[in-house]
This record gives C-alpha cells, sequence and structure tokens, in this order.
C-alpha cells in the first residue's frame, strides 16, 4: 500500500516536469499513436517502485496499461524485464523519466537496505533507517526501506520524543530532558515514547537512574563499549546503536546484543538502481 501524501507528490512531479505540455512528444509524435514499451533492469538490486509506476500511470491517463512481472520486493539481475507499457504513445514518452526517477531511487533505497538487512540477518538485530532523506520524498523512502526488509524509525518529529545531545544539553542534563518530557505530555494531554541518545556510559546510567524512557540510543559507541552498555541496560529498555555504521561493520555492531542499529546511509548515500524504458 502506497503512503499517505503519494497522490500529491506525484501529482506535484507531473507538474514539474510537464509544465504547460510536454512539446517534444506534442511536436513529434501523432495524436492517435499507439506503442508500447518495457521497463528494462540493467543491474542487480531489488525492485521498489512498481505499485508507485502504477499509480503514476493510471492517474495520469486511464487509457495506458501496465502487465506486471515482478512487484515489489522481487530480487533482480541486469535483463529483467519489470513490466511492459501500452496505450497512447504520447503518454508513454510524457511519463517516461517521471516513472524511471522514482523508481531508480527507491530501488536504490531498497537494495542498499536489502545489503544491510543480509549482513546481519541471523542476529535478530533490526535495521533502522532514519529522518536523513529527502525533502518531500520521506515516506516513499521509507516505504522502500520496509521494501528491503528494513524497520522505519520515527517517521518525523511529531511521533517520538527523541532527546538528542543537543536537547539534553540545553535543558540542563538527561534527566532534566527527561522530566521535562513528561511534564510536557501531560500538559498537552499526549503519550508519546521517549527516546535518549547517550553518548557514553555516563550518560547510560543517568537514563537507567532516571527512568521512564521506551530506548536508550547509544551513539558512536565502539563495539566494545556497545556491549557493555547493552549488557549494563540488561533488556530493561529498547536499545539502539548509531553513528557511522558501515555496512563493513554493522555485523560486529549487531553481535553486541543491541536491538537496533539506525544507518543513514540507507536513504542518504544511495546510488540509484539503473533502469530504463524502452520502446517496443
Amino acid at each position: 500500500m502506497l503512503p499517505t501524501g503519494t497522490i500529491e507528490l506525484v501529482d506535484l512531479a507531473l507538474r514539474e516536469d510537464i509544465g504547460d505540455g510536454d512539446h517534444s512528444a506534442l511536436a513529434t509524435i501523432p495524436e492517435d499513436a499507439r506503442g508500447a514499451a518495457r521497463l528494462l533492469v540493467k543491474g542487480d538490486g531489488v525492485l521498489a517502485g512498481v505499485e508507485l509506476a502504477r499509480e503514476i500511470v493510471q492517474r495520469f491517463d486511464p487509457d495506458l496499461h501496465l502487465r506486471i512481472f515482478l512487484e515489489d520486493g522481487a530480487r533482480v539481475r541486469a535483463g529483467d524485464v519489470a513490466f511492459t507499457l501500452m496505450g497512447p504513445a504520447r503518454s508513454i514518452l510524457t511519463i517516461e523519466r517521471l516513472v524511471l526517477n522514482f523508481m531508480q531511487r527507491l530501488s536504490g533505497v531498497a537494495t542498499m537496505t536489502d545489503r544491510y538487512v543480509q549482513t546481519v540477518a541471523d542476529t535478530g538485530c533490526k535495521v533502522l533507517d532514519t529522518r536523513k532523506t529527502t525533502p518531500g520524498m520521506r515516506a516513499l523512502e521509507k516505504w522502500a526501506v520496509r521494501i528491503g526488509g528494513g524497520h522505519n524509525h520515527r517517521s518525523g518529529l511529531f511521533d517520538m520524543i527523541m532527546i538528542k545531545d543537543n536537547h539534553a544539553d540545553l535543558c540542563g542534563g538527561i534527566s532534566q530532558a527527561i522530566a521535562s518530557a513528561h511534564a510536557y505530555m501531560h500538559r498537552t494531554s499526549r503519550t508519546l515514547p521517549i527516546e535518549v541518545e547517550t553518548r557514553n556510559m555516563k550518560e547510560v546510567e543517568q537514563v537507567l537512574v532516571t527512568g521512564g524512557v521506551q530506548r536508550i540510543m547509544l551513539d558512536n559507541f565502539t563495539t566494545e563499549q556497545l556491549k557493555t552498555a547493552v549488557d549494563r541496560i540488561g533488556g530493561r529498555y529498547e536499545t539502539e546503536a548509531s553513528g557511522g555504521i558501515t555496512l563493513n561493520t554493522i555485523r560486529s555492531y549487531a553481535e553486541t546484543g543491541v536491538d537496533m542499529i539506525s544507518v543513514g546511509a540507507l536513504t542518504h548515500s544511495v546510488t540509484s538502481l539503473d533502469l530504463s524504458l524502452k520502446a517496443l
């Protein structure tokens, strides 16, 4: 199921690309011409955005017909054909780039996520995304993370109280920040999970003494420090490791017993999957 807000984003993208008309197609293709094209996969990875392509096609021109061979989440190799598109030739040409832009980006996110997830698959550790997303594209990029087997962290600033180092420092300390968070929720009749970022064992101890949170983030800990912190927390709260963890190092972090690892690279350092829409 596509994320909420997808229709509005598609409409915005169509307006951005088409403006007052696709003059290349209007100038060269007869109005009644019909055609067909196929979406060709040119690299190995995990496909994402097929459902979105269907939405774009139906929204732009109901006379276009999509025949799908590979669904979202499919592992693909160069040479695979994801779908064929048939109908008015002008419409095929007009939406070609928009479909590719979305699908290449989202498939890149799903592919990157899958690599991280597979690396820690037998450890029980979840791979999370972050808020380091493309403005306006967050919901779709987080959708692609799920397609790749990952899990979503908070959607935005509104669905979790996340006390980071700057919050704690500006509030007077971790204990004060946690107390202020509870007072705020009571005052505004809200119920939100609280996560606290910690930078060292001293701050972990402050959270354990204060309590009243759901998750402790262990930021920029070495694997040895992380193992010590996870053992000290002892399952009382969810644990999340973060900070510069790469595909080469994530396995060693997952083996410490931490519950989750958040990786900004899932969305901010993605190489798009190579796809093309070729006329038949």
